[in-house]
């Protein structure tokens, strides 16, 4: 959170004072650090092409020795209902880590053989026992995000990440482990064994995206990402390692690195926000520029503390010149709107629902 201006005459006073202080150990732990140089995209696209897979292998490596994961994963589908304008199924995977997956996938009754279709990161905020039941809650989106992407005619699908929802109790600890102590236990273990929580965590997401691309009402060639707060992050990093995603949008947590230590944020951020390594290469500007060409947008509040707005800023500054390689900066859009905190709001959502239609569905045919 950006500190707070106070009038002082004379000495400093004690809110002044302390703020100064904050500031100056962020500083003094940052010069002490072994920070990569600022990012900057090549001046060519040829020159970024081959910088992109430079970047994106250093991305893979800093996640850890991942497991390969199965592709396509074995699935068993639990159930199916029909909804009327929409079906449900619920299904699980094994992810040959230990762990095993439980998801929803919803998707339109109607006779298009094939449908563009999202993958829908939920959030974390500490609601361990919420996870892929945020498809069908009106309490982030204005709306409830799973039935509302049917009825438009998206095949949509969530899982629990590692910790959430019926995998919350399920870490290496046992069912006597859950909420925040789970999911740093599971964090200590892929330490341990040469890899990230964050990896494990994406290495999940791309196992059901890997999914939702082989379902046969599905359009692999139209496949879209979103998501808030931590589905945010999930979001942005999906795109920059997954050319399969053609379109995404993110709504908060979206900032540099850097900014955060640099306003006292750090704690604004869960444990597997965390990839070890990660300023030594780059800052998260980064990875976003690997998303280009491909259509993104990010809103995010300018109160929102795991958000400093000049890191917004910043990062805007060198992904506009990525997209500008391709011609297509227009495809690259950051809202920041004033007065907001960590919230998605009903023009959010709006906004939301227009980018992914304008960039997965296909114009309507002239009469």
């Amino acid at each position: 959170m950006k500190p707070l201006a106070f009038a002082c005459a004379g000495a400093l006073c004690a809110p002044c004072l302390l703020a100064q202080m904050d500031s100056n150990a962020a500083e003094r732990w940052l010069s002490r650090a072994e920070i990569a140089p600022p990012f900057a995209v090549s001046a060519t696209q040829a020159q970024w092409e081959l910088q992109r897979q430079t970047v994106r292998a250093e991305l893979w490596a800093i996640l850890g020795r991942l497991p390969p994961r199965p592709a396509p994963p074995k699935v068993e589908t639990l159930w199916h209902q029909d909804h009327g304008a929409y079906w449900v199924e619920k299904f699980q995977f094994d992810n040959a880590a230990g762990s095993t997956v439980p998801g929803y996938i919803l998707g339109p009754k109607d006779s298009a053989a094939k449908h563009p279709a999202i993958l829908y990161c939920h959030w974390h905020a500490g609601e361990y026992d919420l996870g892929k039941e945020e498809l069908f809650q009106a309490k982030h989106t204005p709306e409830e995000p799973g039935p509302a992407f049917a009825k438009r005619g998206y095949v949509v699908l969530a899982i629990d990440a590692s910790g959430f929802g019926e995998r919350n109790g399920q870490g290496p600890d046992g069912p006597a482990e859950k909420d925040y102590t789970a999911e740093e236990t599971a964090s200590k273990f892929n330490l341990w064994v040469g890899r990230t929580f964050w990896g494990m965590l994406v290495r999940d997401d791309l196992m059901a995206l890997d999914y939702l691309a082989s379902r046969p009402e599905v359009d692999p060639t139209r496949l879209g990402v979103t998501g808030m707060s931590m589905g945010a992050t999930r979001t942005w990093w999906l795109m920059a390692l997954d050319e399969r995603l053609k379109a995404g949008v993110a709504i908060a947590c979206m900032t540099r690195y850097q900014s955060l230590i640099r306003h006292g944020s750090i704690h604004e951020h869960d444990i597997g926000y965390f990839v070890p390594g990660m300023l030594k290469h780059f800052d998260s500007e980064a990875v976003i520029a690997l998303i280009a060409p491909r259509p993104i947008l990010f809103q995010t509040g300018d109160r929102d503390a795991g958000s400093p707005v000049d890191g917004i800023h910043a990062i805007e500054a060198t992904v506009r010149s990525a997209y500008r390689l391709y011609g297509r900066e227009d495809d690259y859009q950051s809202l920041v709107y004033p007065g907001l905190g960590h919230v998605y709001t009903p023009e959010m959502w709006a906004k939301t629902l227009g980018w992914l239609d304008a960039h997965l569905r296909p114009p309507a045919p002239p009469p």
